[in-house]
């Protein structure tokens, strides 16, 4: 068999790698280019996902799905309706000035996950595993939401004032 006709294929070729790491960079930058052009986007996400929330607390609380006390399911429940309330009506009445509107819910958003936090270490031993997955993921869910709204705000502003 002559090997001199077979041609290798080169040992590090990572060109491949290159092209998916830039596009990918590219895609997340897009998205957070997207939410800044419509930053009414980012509270209708917002408000929808504090309505899934105060559902759910509202389900967990009527069926005893979390094992937390029902007086702090309430109690969330109350806050998330809240902010349900806040999101939308900056979709819906917001034309200009998103950015300090952004900043505020996320810094609510980010406090709200504390309070979570906080709640699961202090009920963890009431937990069931369905309450310990569901304020873990929501928590991760919002902590995420809160990383986009506080980068777009701070993009918004920048290009606010770059003249």
């Amino acid at each position: 068999m002559n090997t001199s006709s077979v041609k290798s294929l080169p040992q590090n070729d990572n060109s491949h790698k290159v092209y998916n790491e830039s596009y990918m960079k590219i895609n997340v930058g897009g998205k957070l280019d997207y939410f800044s052009r419509k930053p009414g986007t980012l509270f209708l996400i917002d408000g929808l996902g504090a309505a899934l929330t105060t559902l759910c607390l509202f389900l967990g609380h009527h069926y005893g799905y979390f094992g937390m006390p029902a007086y702090i399911l309430k109690y969330l429940s109350v806050i998330g309706l809240f902010y349900c309330a806040y999101s939308m009506c900056c979709y819906f009445l917001l034309k200009d000035c998103w950015t300090v509107f952004l900043r505020i819910i996320g810094v609510a958003n980010f406090l709200y996950s504390i309070l979570t936090m906080t709640l699961i270490y202090s009920f963890y031993e009431d937990l069931t595993p369905m309450g310990l997955i569901y304020f873990l993921g929501e928590i991760l869910l919002i902590l995420f939401l809160v990383g986009i709204e506080l980068i777009v705000a701070n993009m918004m502003s920048k290009k606010k004032f770059n003249f």
